[in-house]
C-alpha cells in the first residue's frame, strides 16, 4: 500500500519559521516530512501539514545526516 500524500508545506510559512532553539533557518525535507535545523542538529516533524516546533518532539540528526546537509 502507498502512504497517503502529505500536504504541502506553505512556502510563505517556511519563510517565517525558524528553529526555536537557535533561531536559525530551516530546510524542508518533503520525503521525510521534517523541518531540518542544521545549527541545532534537529529535525522537527511535520504532521498533517503542520510543523511541530517543539524541541521535545524533534529528532536528533545522526552525524552522517549532518554531513549530507553540508
Amino acid at each position: 500500500m502507498n502512504e497517503p500524500a502529505s500536504p504541502k508545506l506553505d512556502p510563505k510559512l517556511l519563510e517565517i519559521l525558524v528553529c526555536p532553539v537557535t533561531h536559525g533557518t530551516l530546510v524542508y525535507d518533503a520525503e521525510r516530512r521534517e523541518l531540518i535545523s542544521k545549527s541545532a542538529r534537529l529535525a522537527y516533524p511535520v504532521r498533517d501539514g503542520i510543523p511541530v516546533m517543539l524541541e521535545d518532539e524533534a529528532r536528533k540528526l545522526e552525524p552522517a545526516e549532518i554531513e549530507a546537509l553540508r
